[in-house]
């Protein structure tokens, strides 16, 4: 699922309004932090899959 510039901006638009306009860094922080996470995460699992898929391959060619 894709999340267009105006679907992004609304959800930006929601957060600030219920964590108020007075702390708008922690909650871009957190937002932050977990995009970071969600992107090692995917980036781990990556390289088990190719890993996996090496392991496979060399299973075989009968090595």
């Amino acid at each position: 699922m894709n999340a267009g510039l105006p679907e992004v901006v609304v959800i930006l638009v929601i957060v600030l309004v219920l964590s108020g306009a007075r702390r708008p860094p922690e909650p871009a922080r957190s937002m932050g932090r977990a995009t970071g996470e969600l992107r090692e995460g995917f980036r781990v699992r990556s390289e088990e899959l190719m890993e996996a898929g090496k392991d496979d391959a060399g299973n075989r060619n009968g090595g």
